[in-house]
């Protein structure tokens, strides 16, 4: 018997709330101004999704040439949010959006049958 006491190993788990802290304390640093009345973002990848958020906090430092977009997320298929999105395509969007009607058509020909 004898000797030290056993210790246990410390696990530290990383949370999203502390990375949350992380970037609102670098932001700090910044001179960030809070952009008032922004009611959705829509983050739209190259694969096709979109990331969307419901009314987020949106920040801003221009000297920095940083943004900053705080909420909760949810990724989304593009199809999903069709018809409300489609005045926030800029050109390079319409033409994304030219080829995913293509390729959505391409695989539903086969696919209608007739009544």
């Amino acid at each position: 018997m004898g000797g030290t006491p056993r210790r246990k190993k410390k696990v530290v788990h990383s949370t999203q709330a502390t990375d949350d802290k992380k970037l609102q304390s670098s932001l700090k640093k910044l001179p960030v101004n809070t952009i008032p009345g922004i009611e959705e973002v829509n983050m739209i990848k190259e694969d096709g999704s979109v990331i969307h958020f419901i009314n987020p906090k949106a920040q801003a430092s221009l000297a920095a040439n940083t943004f900053a977009i705080t909420g909760h997320g949810e990724n989304k298929q593009i199809t999903e949010m069709l018809p409300g999105i489609l005045n926030q395509f800029g050109p390079e969007g319409l033409n994304q959006l030219k080829t995913l009607a293509s390729s959505v058509a391409s695989t539903n020909v086969g696919k209608i049958s007739p009544e």
